[in-house]
């Protein structure tokens, strides 16, 4: 099964008038009726195809729902389906499921699109109810089909999955196979007590399986019982005369986790020496090279990986990476292109259309980049529009921006990322009372977001003299996200802005600490200014500068405060 989509040419042609006055002499009006119905659904299909070349997406899959509604042919249901699936446009997808199983309710595709798309909407006991029957319908065991249901659902909200995957194992506390589903959805949904509790019953209810023993292992390292998960595991591989690789590569996620990169190296070499055709150790181990800045031998890796054929698309992302570093800027672009795929598609088409727009000659290459990948890729379309409107920001063109982003969020409105974007961009075109309505309604919508709430704050202390409001937002902040160095670095700055200059020295150090960033540097520079701690201040600006010369900020503190410094 696969949501991807499918693009086909139509074939069917729309009566001309003079067309339907020839009928009219030949056939009964049932037989009329039916030729009505079929231009009627030519038009929703043809409709629908110049909406997706305008980008506009939401017509696309309205105009595909209703070709299908019209249509006794199940593929315009299919093609309705996949479509509105893809794009996200999960309530129009559903609809089209629906009419997808009116027409065939066989179907375990559009069954499983019914129960993912419920899934999706929030709907959790429907979408219970439609997996429960998917999983009747299927030839494998019961908790077998609850394993193979796992990647299907990896993109979905992960309390929401989790929730499901409860309902869904109820039936089933003694099979191992079910413990380990729970589990694992359980860790992907940050509920690590009820993650080691069913891990550690599917390994008692079958001692020999290995995997449950790592999921709890794992289970144990995220709910930050690091040394305790690496003990366990360790002692898994040193208890067997034979110990299985997948333990070993498991110790070495664990190591790598704990910085311990050459100790992660020595067990992915193990594990290569026993098996070297293994291609995710190969994989890890271009990784850890890749971390520790052995460029080249992460460059002879990748190439390895992407010779054996798998991994291909984290291979050539990486290869990308690593030409963008020593500069290869057209040997990058080349690599990113090829990226089609994958969790890095979105960031890999970026990256190589920032190059083209910035490192070469015609701006306009790398915009047509995003439209070409989008028009190519409709699963990635408003992905693409998105990375338009962040471009278009980055090349000046604001206005442009603006217009991309606002369409963008006709398709996404529930985005906070991107209501946020639009929102810095209107901060970044001087429209300081547009931009902050937009925070404070993104701060209504999403009251318990930490980035949210910190952006409106930092925002007020920074372009206005609300800084006893924009204290408050911060803080609020600051409780749900206590170790955000953004966040203390925001809560510095307001302090600053105050007059409280020792407590905003205090809060910038710990942020300069946990995150030195120029910005950071620029706010803490001022701070010791104003105390006036001139040497100290000098000591970190040059300290800054060397490691981001290229600043704005740290140039206009040095303008400000040291105009007679070098």
């Amino acid at each position: 099964m696969t949501s991807k989509i499918v693009m086909r040419d139509l074939s069917r042609r729309i009566p001309t008038f003079l067309g339907f006055l020839a009928l009219l002499l030949a056939i009964s009006v049932p037989v009329l009726a039916q030729d009505e119905n079929r231009a009627a659904v030519g038009v929703h299909l043809l409709q629908a195809e110049v909406a997706l070349q305008n980008d506009d997406y939401l017509t696309a899959v309205q105009e595909y729902r209703m070709a299908a509604e019209l249509s006794d042919n199940v593929d315009n249901a299919r093609l309705a389906t996949r479509t509105a699936f893809g794009l996200g446009f999960n309530e129009e997808a559903l609809r089209s499921a629906a009419r997808w199983l009116e027409l065939d309710e066989a179907s375990d595709e559009a069954l499983a699109y019914t129960a993912q798309l419920e899934l999706r909407l929030g709907r959790i006991e429907d979408s219970r109810q439609s997996f429960e029957t998917l999983i009747k319908r299927g030839k494998q065991h019961a908790d077998e089909q609850l394993l193979s249901l796992m990647p299907l659902l990896a993109d979905e909200n992960p309390q929401d999955v989790d929730a499901l995957m409860r309902l869904l194992t109820k039936s089933y506390k003694n099979s191992a196979k079910a413990n380990y589903a729970a589990a694992a959805t359980a860790l992907q949904a940050d509920d690590f007590e009820h993650a080691k509790l069913r891990a550690q019953r599917a390994a008692e209810l079958d001692p020999d399986w290995l995997k449950a023993k790592l999921l709890y292992a794992r289970a144990l390292l995220l709910s930050g019982e690091r040394d305790e998960a690496i003990e366990y595991t360790a002692r898994i591989i040193g208890d067997d005369p034979d110990p299985d690789p997948d333990a070993r590569m498991e110790l070495a996620l664990m190591l790598l986790s704990d910085g311990r990169d050459d100790d992660a190296l020595s067990q992915v070499n193990q594990v290569l020496l026993e098996q070297p055709s293994r291609t995710d150790a190969l994989r890890l181990m271009a990784i850890i090279n890749f971390r520790q800045n052995n460029l080249d031998a992460a460059w002879d890796d990748f190439m390895d990986l992407l010779a054996s054929g798998r991994f291909t698309m984290d291979a050539l992302f990486y290869l990308a990476r690593i030409a963008d570093y020593r500069k290869e800027y057209e040997h990058a672009i080349r690599l990113y292109a090829d990226v089609q795929g994958g969790q890095n598609a979105v960031s890999a088409q970026r990256r190589a259309a920032a190059l083209e727009a910035f490192q070469g000659e015609d701006p306009e290459a790398g915009l047509q980049r995003l439209i070409d990948f989008g028009n190519r890729n409709p699963q990635y379309a408003i992905d693409m529009l998105v990375a338009r409107a962040q471009l278009l920001n980055s090349l000046q063109r604001h206005d442009e921006a603006l217009d991309v982003f606002d369409k963008a969020i006709v398709f996404r409105p529930d985005e906070e990322g991107l209501v946020l974007g639009r929102a810095e961009l209107l901060l970044r075109m001087d429209r300081v009372v547009d931009s902050i309505k937009a925070y404070r309604e993104a701060a209504r919508r999403w009251p318990d977001s930490a980035t949210t709430l910190n952006a409106l704050g930092y925002t007020l202390a920074d372009r206005t003299t609300q800084y006893r409001e924009a204290e408050k937002y911060i803080r609020s902040a600051l409780k749900i996200a206590p170790e955000n160095p953004a966040i203390i670095d925001s809560l510095g700055w307001v302090l600053f802005k105050l007059g409280r200059y020792d407590e905003a020295a205090g809060q910038l150090e710990i942020a300069y600490e946990k995150y030195p960033d120029h910005e950071v540097a620029a706010h803490l520079v001022e701070v010791l200014v104003a105390l006036e701690r001139t040497d100290e201040a000098l000591e970190l600006l040059a300290q800054a500068d060397v490691k981001d010369p290229d600043s704005e900020l740290l140039k206009d503190v040095r303008e400000r405060l040291f105009p007679d410094s070098e």
